[in-house]
């Protein structure tokens, strides 16, 4: 009885021991990662790195050396690493056949941060959604919203579709569509919208704004109205013309038609 009590104390404080230096290894590995990544960070903000690339570093780094002390830690508890690898083997396989969608996430975060498509703070449309880049990872990309919606999006489906970037481009053209009526003056509603244009800061000289028929269309005489402003006073000016346009217009008799329809009934049998 003895003897086997005292196997079984052996036993205990053996594992025991490893048990406690591979936690040991795991509090202190986290530790020097973090220490790892502030320095990292640090360094790279002073190197000027893009803070899309840093983000992506980072989180890729942080990966790794994790990855690596749960191998030290396990190798510590008296895991052969033969067999880890060949365990390891397997389950990536078995993991990676899980999570194609994962691996396909992974492959599309570096091309993005090879591509450089977008970066930080860019107003962007991907993947049918709209907003502002707050956050790249090596899995998916985190928009928010106008509304201050968060959306988070995988990168495979950022890569896989179109991708507009509203904030690359110092300027942008605003398109509005005015329709006045047939019986109303076509050479003053022209003046009068050229004129709305002329006196705007915000509207560039260079290139020169465009008003012009467009159509004529079944209830209205409609004017394209296309001036080029800096892209971060678009909605200013776009709702402002809009506003702009019609209190003109009403002031100065020029009329904006409802969407209308004539509709000529006849009786049954008469010739009318």
């Amino acid at each position: 009885m003895d003897s086997l009590s005292q196997t079984i104390l052996d036993i205990v404080v053996q594992y025991g021991v490893r048990f406690i230096g591979a936690l040991a290894i795991f509090v202190i590995g986290k530790f020097a990662i973090n220490v790892i990544l502030r320095l990292m960070r640090k360094a790279l903000g002073k190197a000027k790195v893009d803070e899309t690339l840093i983000g992506f570093l980072l989180d890729l780094t942080n990966v790794s050396l994790l990855v690596l002390v749960v191998i030290a830690a396990l190798s510590t508890l008296g895991m052969k690493m033969t067999s880890f690898v060949a365990i390891l083997g397997a389950a990536t396989l078995a993991v990676g056949l899980a999570l194609q969608n994962n691996l396909s996430n992974l492959g599309a975060g570096v091309l993005i941060m090879f591509l450089r498509p977008f970066r930080l703070n860019d107003f962007v449309e991907v993947a049918g959604v709209s907003g502002t880049i707050e956050k790249i990872s090596i899995f998916n990309t985190i928009l928010r919203t106008p509304d201050n919606r968060s959306i988070i999006v995988p990168n495979s489906k950022i890569v896989g579709d179109n991708i507009i970037n509203y904030s690359v481009k110092d300027t942008r053209r605003v398109d509005i569509t005015v329709g006045i009526g047939y019986d109303d003056d076509i050479k003053l509603a022209k003046s009068i919208l050229n004129e709305i244009l002329e006196r705007d800061d915000r509207v560039l000289k260079d290139p020169k704004p465009i008003v012009a028929v467009s159509e004529l269309g079944d209830s209205s005489i409609n004017f394209v109205v296309r001036p080029w402003v800096r892209a971060s006073n678009y909605w200013n000016v776009y709702f402002d013309l809009l506003e702009k346009i019609k209190t003109t217009f009403d002031q100065k008799g020029i009329s904006i038609p409802y969407p209308q329809m004539d509709v000529h009934l006849k009786k049954e049998g008469s010739n009318e």
